[in-house]
């Protein structure tokens, strides 16, 4: 079974409940961030946006990395 990457960093052992999305890491509900991407669909012009997002499990490093870099 995989453990949470940032429970061993603080010398604790939790097992994972998931993977972030972007560096893969094995991640804990603790050490979890949900991100909802918007989805779009077609081609410009004639793409529209749905109405429902795709949610995301990223772990706090990288979820505080994509929020810093996106609005700097």
């Amino acid at each position: 079974m995989m453990k949470c990457y940032d429970c061993m960093n603080e010398g604790v052992d939790a097992e994972s409940t998931g993977a972030c999305t972007f560096c893969g890491k094995g991640i804990c509900t603790k050490h979890t961030k949900i991100m909802e991407l918007p989805v779009s669909v077609g081609t410009y012009p004639n793409f529209k946006r749905l109405p429902k997002p795709l949610p995301r499990f990223v772990c706090n490093e990288c979820a505080d990395n994509i929020i810093t870099d996106a609005f700097d």
